[in-house]
Order: structure tokens, then C-alpha cells, then sequence
């Protein structure tokens, strides 16, 4: 069961766990994480599950596709290179104690 590690804009953290095959936001919204909207449900369709990967994690996340850019470009806190909608991360083993930071606001 891998587990994530959401670090809110105050600092604090919330860890999950999650079942495989699972998403980032799957596991944000069944763990009732705040500042996790999900409008859409995972259907990549708005931006309210963005969210910044920390650092350590990027090089084990895929490549963003072109959709997930476009989506990112109308988040309502500027996209960094760390920037992914936590919709389009699956979670598996290799991804147990992933950390993202949620950004102050969400739209």
C-alpha cells in the first residue's frame, strides 16, 4: 500500500495510504485532504487537484502529457516545473512515501 505524504501551505502534514492503481486525488479525497477539490473527479477536465511534487519525487513521476499542460496552465497558483495535477499520478510501490505540497488556493 504505498503512502503519500500531503504538506499543507502551513507546513503540516497529512500521510495516507493508498491502495495500488489508485490516484494521487483518489487518495486526497477519500482521506478528506483539504485544499484537495477535485472538481471534476479525475476526468482532467479542471485544475482543483494541482498540486507541487517535492523535488525528490519528480524524476520517478512520468512525463506530463499535453492535456495536463493545458490544464496547468489555468491553475490559480503559477505552475512551477514541479507542477502536476495529482490526478495524473498513479500510485504503485515505487511511489510509496511520495510528498506533494498543496498550493494555497485551488480554481
Amino acid at each position: 500500500m504505498p503512502r503519500v505524504v500531503f504538506v499543507r501551505p502551513d507546513g503540516s502534514k497529512q500521510e495516507t495510504d493508498a491502495v495500488d492503481g489508485t490516484t494521487v486525488m483518489q487518495a486526497a479525497t477519500a482521506n478528506l485532504v483539504p485544499g484537495i477539490v477535485a472538481e471534476c473527479g479525475g476526468e482532467l477536465s479542471c485544475a482543483t487537484c494541482h498540486v507541487f511534487v517535492d523535488e525528490q519525487w519528480l524524476g520517478a513521476l512520468p512525463a506530463r502529457s499535453e492535456d495536463e499542460e493545458d490544464m496547468l496552465e489555468v491553475t490559480s497558483e503559477e505552475p512551477t516545473d514541479a507542477s502536476r495535477l495529482c490526478c495524473q499520478i498513479t500510485l504503485d510501490a515505487s511511489l510509496d512515501g511520495i510528498v506533494v505540497h498543496i498550493p494555497k488556493t485551488q480554481k
